[in-house]
């Protein structure tokens, strides 16, 4: 059985970046809150050369029926071409913040 709650995190290459993202997010109600987290150091391999970046990482809560379209509201807004976007469950927690969680992701 899926999660009911998921973290859906990104990364981008400046704190500013990540809070507007996390800011229109949290607008849109795709997501109940997020935190930026950062600079990171980031080591991949970009159109076969590994490449070494400072990064910032942003985990957004939210409910797993809103993946889909946080993912797309992120793709359009993100400035990578291949942004990192990945939903990692919840498999637990607090009650009373998980039912938070979802009325803010699901209230009109």
């Amino acid at each position: 059985m899926p999660a009911d709650h998921v973290i859906v995190s990104t990364t981008t290459d400046s704190e500013a970046a990540a809070t507007t993202l996390a800011a229109s997010a949290i607008e849109h109600r795709l997501g109940a809150c997020a935190q930026v987290v950062g600079p990171l150091t980031s080591v991949f391999r970009w159109e076969g050369t590994v490449q070494t970046e400072q990064e910032w990482r942003l985990d957004i809560k939210t409910v797993a029926g809103r993946v889909p379209e946080l993912t797309e509201h992120l793709k359009a807004r993100h400035d990578y071409d291949v942004p990192e976007i990945i939903a990692t469950p919840i498999e637990g927690g607090s009650t009373e913040y998980l039912d938070w969680l979802v009325e803010e992701t699901t209230a009109g």
